[in-house]
């Protein structure tokens, strides 16, 4: 054992824990609340309403108590091409200013049977974009909540390897 090389990991974790706090100073409660991520803070509100429009809280658990909200946001923003990206945010846009019109209240803002007949009528179009849009969110809400590890263990009973291993059995010969 070197007994400089310890106290040089020593000292550095040391100066380290000195500096988080002032490293630390700047963060805020909406920072560790929100996914980073090329959606604003509205378009964030309005994907997560449309996921809880889809997956609704009820007896049993939600699309956004398990996170869809935020595997939606990182799987358009880093999985789908910047077309179809821009598409989901001119939907998210034109869905917030249809609430506007028929309900005069932001889309979160509606209830759940106001923002399902919004969604329906998106489901309905005749407009491919709008169309197009439903379907991707729709498919991925279902994709996303019911891979989530929540879902996957506690309902579905997923095992990560099926079956067990007994490393002392006693064989009859």
């Amino acid at each position: 054992m070197n007994r400089r090389e310890t106290l040089k990991k020593i000292m550095a974790a040391t100066g380290g824990l000195v500096a988080l706090p002032v490293w630390a100073r700047s963060w805020s409660v909406a920072d560790m609340n929100s996914h980073p991520s090329s959606f604003s803070i509205e378009q964030q509100d309005v994907l997560a309403s449309v996921a809880d429009t889809i997956i609704p809280a009820g007896d049993t658990i939600g699309a956004l108590s398990v996170g869809v909200d935020k595997f939606l946001q990182r799987l358009i923003d880093n999985c789908y091409e910047k077309a179809v990206q821009d598409n989901v945010k001119t939907q998210l846009a034109a869905l917030e200013a249809a609430a506007q019109n028929a309900y005069q209240k932001p889309f979160a803002g509606c209830d759940q049977l106001q923002r399902q007949m919004l969604l329906e009528k998106l489901a309905d179009s005749q407009n491919k974009s709008e169309h197009d849009f439903f379907n991707l969110i729709k498919s991925e809400t279902i994709r996303g909540f019911n891979t989530s590890r929540e879902v996957m263990v506690n309902y579905l009973h997923y095992k990560l390897v099926p079956g067990h291993y007994s490393g002392c059995v006693d064989i009859k010969a």
